[in-house]
């Protein structure tokens, strides 16, 4: 496992701007049926009010909360607030407009499962 600050992450672009964000990758396997992919699962937890700007994967992302409340919205679609063992999807063509932790005193938690190209080594 490999733990490092979210500012600092670039197997996961796009999730973050702020120091405190942590990402740990759990596992990360090329795609069998696609060499030239990958596909990883990862967890990100967000400080109470933290926030990522705009942005986009370019893969196939599913989300599922462990713990804490996020708000989550893909651009043209509607603004969602999820809580423990709810689920959010991204596909590659889609702009993540809004990720954020909901609430401003308590940690959110989430597991990423991800499919993608292979991004440089």
């Amino acid at each position: 496992m490999r733990k490092s600050l979210l500012a600092m992450v670039t197997l996961f672009a796009g999730f973050g701007a702020h120091a405190d964000a942590v990402v740990t990758t759990l596992l990360t396997k090329d795609l069998i049926v696609r060499p030239d992919q990958e596909i990883s699962m990862l967890t990100v937890e967000y400080a109470p009010g933290e926030s990522s700007p705009k942005h986009r994967h370019y893969g196939q992302v599913m989300v599922y909360v462990l713990e804490g409340t996020l708000r989550m919205q893909v651009e043209g679609q509607e603004l969602v607030t999820l809580t423990r063992g709810q689920t959010f999807y991204e596909n590659p063509d889609d702009v993540h407009a809004v990720s954020a932790n909901a609430s401003k005193t308590e940690r959110a938690k989430f597991l990423v499962f991800k499919v993608q190209s292979k991004q440089p080594k």
